[in-house]
């Protein structure tokens, strides 16, 4: 899933992005109306802030429901007359400012089923990963995972292919849910993902060592 955000504060932006990214989502960013407008085909659902730099999220907005793609609101609290012109125009949802990072992706996760874009089950081997409500299935055997183990194994979904050194996966995950995490944390992780992903954990087929160079999900 690809998620569109319409924000023109480079820090939210920023914030935005890593958390988005480390819940599985893609992402692409617009600050003007405009740019926003031309990035809505490669986008499953339209984050948009109201005031852009140039333009506003409500122009965006109308075009974004011209496609049938669904619609989140950022708005300021308080900001009534805002929020009731989005919902008038077919917006989804909408999430106050500031927000909890876990609540906006609560909302988005239900506006994509909503809208019938929600896919949450992730193929890995003989394993199958709900990614919504963290559960891994195999052999007719459901595992449910940590909120670290989670967020760990969206950075492998998220990089499939993609050769992950430690240091990065590290960087991934630090402090995501005020977890403290180190390198023996991390190795106590995959230990852990890999019980419950592989059908024999000593020699791994879905997260596999690349010796000195990190760890592989194809």
């Amino acid at each position: 899933m690809t998620i569109l955000i319409a924000e023109d504060e480079k820090s939210i932006v920023r914030g935005l992005e890593a958390y988005l990214r480390q819940e599985g989502f893609e992402t692409l960013t617009a600050e003007t109306e405009e740019g926003a407008i031309e990035l809505l085909p490669g986008a499953d659902l339209a984050l948009l802030d109201i005031s852009l730099e140039e333009g506003s999220g409500f122009g965006v907005c109308r075009q974004a429901k011209r496609r049938g793609l669904p619609v989140i609101f950022l708005t300021a609290s308080g900001d009534e007359s805002s929020v009731v012109r989005g919902l008038d125009m077919g917006a989804d949802d909408y999430v106050a400012k500031p927000f909890r990072p876990r609540e906006l992706i609560s909302r988005i996760r239900s506006v994509l089923r909503r809208s019938g874009r929600g896919q949450t089950l992730v193929q890995l081997g003989d394993a199958a990963v709900d990614t919504e409500r963290g559960t891994v299935t195999r052999d007719g055997r459901e595992e449910v995972l940590s909120a670290l183990e989670k967020r760990l194994l969206m950075v492998f979904i998220n990089n499939r292919g993609r050769l992950l050194g430690r240091d990065r996966l590290l960087e991934e995950i630090w402090d995501a849910g005020g977890d403290f995490v180190n390198d023996n944390t991390l190795t106590v992780y995959i230990k852990r993902l890999r019980n419950k992903l592989e059908r024999d954990p000593q020699n791994p087929e879905i997260i596999r060592t690349v010796r000195g160079s990190g760890y592989l999900v194809d």
